[in-house]
């Protein structure tokens, strides 16, 4: 992303006198309070980010910056703090100046601006924001991370590839180590993993869904949209704001990953005999995927219940589906684990599994950090509830779809086949041909960890990785 400021430049290539201080740049300044809302406050960005940006009055060419900035500084975070450390004559940095230091680097290693460019306003930002004092250590620091490449850096602080592998992708890619194994495992022996963490630090691409008998693919694509590679409701938004298209704003069509809608769409075209008529939705929230299977269940005299958790989640389900009535039984507040229906109440259930989300890393650039091993321990506990509570609510010969945005073995094959060991009266069905059914296409190398199950990775299908198995009881 080229510095925005370079559109002010003089011919002479200098930069216009400006005033020190965050009013004078505030696309760093937004981004460093950015940075400090997921620091102290456990913030996620794509939530806290259009907040600060509206706080800041920043559209165009300067929110694009910053949302690069704070996006690609939090991917890269692994990477940039070993440089910083590398640079340090002292072993330790206050956690509000690494912060500036992190957005110093990512623009000097990552990003179109120009060395005095990056440190000059790393500095004023630092002086701004922290005080003079840790000015001049800001600066020396910097310049310091200018004398190479990331490239050159990364030769320079990584392990050996030869000796250690899991450390040099964790330490190049800037991912934790356990979650690079982890990957690793669940790409298995034939997997690209350097293409896969590669991907992970790419921007997302953004995904509308046209929710059918609501929008249709054409009124997006009308707006300068391009087509989904698999879906036949998605479309690719190539710029702009997704919140001001009147289909969004009105909720006939919603951002959603392809591979969100893919995993809907394979449960509602999965075959099935006899009643087809009441769907549930396990844990709904945020709504993205009720709203598209209430879309679909309309088309065909069904409707879905949507049961969340959490209140306020069920809340954002309310508002997703509001123009859905026709294809919703409602929505409730209920633990998926002790619920409220009576066993073989659903016909379809979609089961997306509280995870890791470590298949989501594009979008959620501070998860990487943020999980622990010990949290998909606690993790795997409830999700084989939950499937064990869907397989009680579906009739038998009814269909389940257990569905994770991680690729992790222990939430995918491992759940599965614990659940097929301890359940004699539950078989897999073939999700692949489920998912081709609903594409109208096949999705190639998307064969999961157990055969019939379907795995989806960001650098081989452009989606989110995720896992999805299909179950009957029989």
């Amino acid at each position: 992303m080229a510095d925005p400021r370079a559109r002010n430049r003089r011919p002479g290539g200098r930069p216009p006198a400006r005033r020190a201080g965050p009013a004078s740049d505030p696309s760093r300044s937004a981004a460093y309070d950015v940075l400090k809302a997921v620091r102290l406050d456990d913030a996620y960005t794509n939530l806290v980010l259009p907040h600060v940006l509206r706080e800041h009055e920043l559209t165009g060419r300067d929110a694009a910056f910053t949302t690069e900035l704070v996006s690609g500084t939090i991917r890269r975070q692994g990477t940039y703090d070993a440089i910083i450390m590398a640079c340090l004559d002292r072993p330790k940095v206050e956690a509000k100046v690494l912060d500036a230091l992190r957005l110093g680097a990512h623009q000097l290693l990552s990003m179109r601006v120009p060395a005095h460019a990056a440190i000059s306003t790393t500095v004023d930002l630092v002086r701004a924001k922290v005080g003079q004092g840790p000015a001049g250590f800001t600066n020396a620091v910097l310049r310091k991370v200018a004398a190479h490449d990331l490239a050159g850096w990364i030769r320079r602080v990584a392990p050996d590839p030869a000796q250690d592998p899991i450390g040099f992708a964790s330490l190049a890619h800037s991912h934790p180590r356990w979650v690079v194994g982890g990957l690793r495992d669940a790409l298995g022996p034939d997997g690209d993993l350097d293409a896969l963490l590669a991907a992970d630090n790419l921007p997302p691409k953004v995904m509308l869904v046209a929710r059918p008998g609501l929008c249709t693919p054409q009124e997006l694509l009308a707006l300068g949209g391009t087509p989904g590679q698999w879906s036949p409701y998605a479309v690719q938004l190539e710029a702009g704001d997704p919140g001001v298209i009147p289909a969004v704003t009105d909720d006939r069509a919603g951002v959603q990953d392809e591979g969100s809608q893919l995993v809907a769409l394979a449960l509602a075209r999965a075959p099935m005999a006899g009643r087809d008529e009441r769907w549930l939705d396990l844990c709904a929230g945020p709504g993205g995927k009720s709203a598209l299977l209430a879309a679909l269940a309309r088309e065909r005299g069904a409707k879905v219940l949507a049961s969340e958790l959490q209140h306020h989640r069920a809340g954002l389900v309310a508002r997703g589906t509001r123009q859905l009535s026709g294809g919703l039984l409602g929505v409730i507040t209920a633990d998926g684990t002790r619920p409220p229906w009576r066993p073989g109440s659903f016909d379809r259930i979609l089961l997306d599994a509280p995870c890791s989300g470590l298949g989501a890393l594009r979008r959620r650039p501070e998860s990487r950090w943020r999980r622990t091993p010990g949290d998909v321990k606690d993790l795997v506990s409830l999700q084989h509830s939950l499937l064990s509570t869907a397989l009680d609510s579906v009739r038998h010969g009814g269909v389940v779809a257990y569905v994770t945005c991680s690729p992790l073995l222990a939430e995918t094959a491992e759940i599965v086949t614990s659940v097929l060991e301890e359940r004699r009266d539950v078989e897999l069905l073939d999700a692949g041909s489920a998912l081709e059914a609903g594409t109208g296409l096949p999705v190639p190398d998307s064969d999961g960890p157990l055969p019939g199950t379907v795995q989806l990775w960001p650098h081989v299908h452009g989606t989110d990785a995720m896992f999805l198995a299909l179950l009957t009881r029989r």
